[in-house]
């Protein structure tokens, strides 16, 4: 029940103190007001983490040729370590973890193409099908590239959706049309997208038909692979025998990491996720003792107000009125002082972590805060608001009423 009086009292003791409920609203509010806005920041970091990991399967692993550092069993360090289809087929055939895979020759420089009038130049990569599982390719138009157009050395493409706005212009389906790489004829069967707007300025044709029509060699310059449904433990333990696998294949050190460069990218992910967890960790001890010390605050004052109106409590508990309703008294103006110096903080908090939202960088993207952690905030603050007028309100309720009436 609402009790007018009850709440006059209240409004009369915090204008008897008006700086110091001030001062101490201040550390609540700013201690609120911190910790969302840190856990706000704390969501762009990861979400700039996240968003660097969208454009690959987080549980893929990349190997590309190096050189050997190390000498081994009569060969020289130095030496060059390539893979062609053989290894491709032998990490297909021979590894029960491999899900997805692919290899990827790479087309050196950029390549001029022609399409009518238009003259451009960009890169061009040769691929297997399982590429746009691993590189998490979304298909805006048409198709891709097919195990048929590998078997078939098929002289097809897909392009990159910037590359499909500077040719045709944007919503133009470019599917059927025909384009020049280097005076090659190639059809275009599909366009795509991909978060990075490097990749999308490429242009992907099989792996088969680059390797007989540049080169007429079956070199691949990259191998890629999925693990599906593998913890990252069990991923690691693939890695290790596929490489040590590869340097019995290719005649290398096991020691040498130079041999063959790996990319894990389920452990990267997992090595960025425990220094996220850990970032968050920290950001919620910080906001957390930013608001102890504004509850600390509450507290003090409360135990100002408590003495200040010793004589009042004193006259009160005279009159009859019970322990109770002096804590009752004590902790509902506590509670006050704290929820709304919170709520104040929170929606600062809020506004400012909104107003960062639109922030879209390498490093930082799209800040913003839960509505859970928001609402556990609030709850925090009333709980934190009721904890700092406890003591005051049990040392006001412990008042002796002849004492409280001899005091000054």
């Amino acid at each position: 029940m609402f009790d007018l009086d009850k709440w006059q009292e209240i409004f009369t003791s915090i204008s008897r103190h008006k700086l110091r409920t001030v001062l101490t609203s201040f550390g609540v509010c700013w201690g609120i007001f911190m910790l969302v806005l840190l856990l706000g920041a704390g969501n762009g970091l990861f979400n700039s983490i996240e968003y660097q990991f969208s454009d690959m399967a987080k549980n893929s692993i990349f190997l590309s040729g190096g050189r050997t550092s190390i000498a081994h069993n009569g060969f020289k360090k130095g030496r060059r370590i390539k893979f062609d289809n053989t290894d491709y087929e032998f990490l297909r055939d021979h590894f029960d973890g491999v899900d997805e895979i692919t290899g990827r020759f790479h087309l050196s420089g950029d390549k001029k193409v022609r399409y009518k009038d238009k003259n451009l130049s960009y890169n061009i990569q040769s691929i297997h099908p399982a590429f746009r599982i691993i590189e998490n390719m979304t298909m805006l138009t048409g198709r891709f590239i097919s195990d048929k157009d590998i078997d078939t050395y098929k002289k097809v493409c897909i392009v990159g959706r910037i590359v499909r706005d500077d040719m045709f212009g944007k919503d133009v389906d470019p599917v059927g049309e025909e384009i020049l790489i280097d005076k090659v004829a190639y059809t275009i069967i599909g366009v795509f997208y991909d978060t990075d707007d490097w990749v999308m300025k490429n242009i992907y044709i099989p792996i088969s038909t680059a390797q007989k029509v540049y080169t007429g060699q079956n070199r691949m310059h990259r191998l890629m692979f999925t693990t599906t449904g593998l913890t990252v433990l069990e991923v690691s333990k693939i890695e290790d025998e596929v490489m040590a696998a590869f340097a019995q294949r290719k005649n290398f050190s096991i020691k040498d990491n130079r041999a063959i460069w790996v990319n894990n990218t389920a452990k990267e992910y997992e090595e960025f996720a425990s220094l996220m967890f850990a970032i968050k960790s920290i950001i919620w001890l910080v906001g957390i003792f930013s608001m102890i010390a504004g509850v600390i605050g509450v507290s003090n004052i409360m135990l100002i107000i408590v003495k200040d109106r010793t004589k009042e409590i004193g006259i009160r508990k005279s009159l009859g009125a019970t322990p109770g309703s002096i804590i009752t008294m004590i902790l509902q103006e506590s509670i006050f002082i704290t929820g709304m110096a919170g709520y104040v903080g929170v929606a600062l908090g809020v506004l400012v972590v909104g107003a960062m939202s639109g922030i879209k960088s390498d490093f930082f993207r799209t800040p913003h805060v839960d509505l859970g952690v928001v609402i556990t905030a609030t709850l925090i603050l009333v709980l934190s608001g009721a904890v700092a007028g406890l003591i005051p309100a049990l040392k006001a309720a412990s008042i002796n009423p002849v004492e409280a009436m001899k005091s000054d």
